[in-house]
């Protein structure tokens, strides 16, 4: 198989690789901290004591994970400009991204906010603290060391979504492999050299999650 390769021709088209490279990690960077703020405002949210805002959390959790991301991002880019809102093509991909795996974090924070003991936010009501002080001290560090590897996970996912942006123009490591495919017609080597730059950062990322999960201290339940 690998004589068939032309390894010239991939040399040659290497800065483009590596410049998708870098265009799929700030994407997916700067998608992570939009889909963190999105999911910690849906999760507050969700468990609000407020119906109204815990009624519209839930619909918008339900209505993103019941629909398919490239749906999501086809809506944004070409539904909101009939709307009178339009978003250039990485504004647009970044939002989609932000929103399509908010809505996962949002309820892989109320799992980990909900797994800690009424016993203890009771402990801490009887010792005078307030709700924001039980969240910040009791909840929030117990909840942070069960949430941290299924976050992990969805950032994986989320890398490996930003893949549906090149629908829409962005480029990005996709890009770059249809672009190899549409100049040289090699799609073999374009898609194989793309899917080996996935795997790399997929592993980047799961040897920070296991570095990670070994300097984490869980604080357990008493």
């Amino acid at each position: 198989m690998l004589e068939a390769f032309n390894f010239r021709v991939l040399a040659d088209y290497l800065p483009l690789f590596l410049k998708g490279l870098w265009a799929t990690v700030w994407i997916s960077a700067v998608s992570l901290v939009g889909a963190l703020a999105a999911g910690i405002v849906a999760c507050g949210g969700r468990i609000s004591r407020f119906p109204f805002l815990s009624r519209c959390a839930g619909a918008y959790i339900e209505a993103i994970r019941s629909t398919p991301l490239l749906a999501q991002i086809y809506f944004l880019y070409f539904g909101l400009p009939t709307l009178g809102f339009r978003l250039p093509e990485y504004q647009t991909g970044i939002l989609a991204l932000s929103l399509n795996s908010g809505a996962y974090m949002a309820e892989i924070i109320r799992a980990g906010v909900l797994s800690v003991s009424r016993g203890q936010i009771e402990a801490g009501m009887a010792f005078g603290l307030s709700y924001l002080q039980r969240m910040r001290y009791i909840v929030l560090p117990q909840a942070l060391g069960m949430t941290i590897p299924p976050l992990l996970g969805q950032t994986i996912v989320l890398v490996k979504d930003s893949a549906l942006l090149s629908l829409i123009s962005v480029f990005e490591l996709t890009r770059a492999g249809q672009i190899i495919t549409s100049e040289r017609f090699m799609p073999a080597e374009g898609f194989f050299t793309t899917a080996v730059l996935y795997l790399t950062v997929y592993y980047a990322l799961k040897a920070f999650s296991t570095w990670w999960q070994k300097r984490l201290i869980y604080i357990q339940p008493a």
